[in-house]
């Protein structure tokens, strides 16, 4: 399998992403470099979780709001602001999820990925 390499414009991205998880006080965000990971259908997660499904849904609603501003980037698809407990906002190259703080704990998504370089992001 060929191996990806990150753009600028996933940097971009990536750093905006994870911009407007701040604004929004998303706590505990990591990025998940999936790239070294062949069974990866992305290059990276980016990960965080909120006290409340009002907060849940404001942070994905900011991220996607402030990545088309700031980059021009439109999602290819996202789900989940029905319940927002778990809200997935799909970049392609980038993949975001926006939990509930008990549904973070559930799932344990990075753990499933625990081979990912991890990066933890100051809140």
């Amino acid at each position: 399998m060929k191996e990806k390499k990150v753009t600028e414009s996933s940097d971009k991205l990536l750093s905006c992403v994870i911009k407007s998880m701040q604004d929004k006080k998303g706590s505990e965000i990591l990025s998940l470099n999936l790239q070294k990971i062949h069974a990866a259908v992305t290059d990276y997660f980016v990960i965080c979780h909120a006290n409340s499904k009002n907060q849940v849904k404001a942070i994905a609603d900011h991220i996607i709001d402030n990545v088309l501003a700031e980059t021009g980037i439109k999602t290819y698809h996202f789900e989940g602001f029905e319940n927002s407990e778990w809200i997935l906002i799909d970049y392609l190259d980038i993949v975001v999820h926006v939990f509930l703080n008990t549904t973070r704990s559930f799932y344990q998504l990075e753990d499933l990925w625990a081979d990912a370089e991890i990066i933890a992001y100051d809140e």
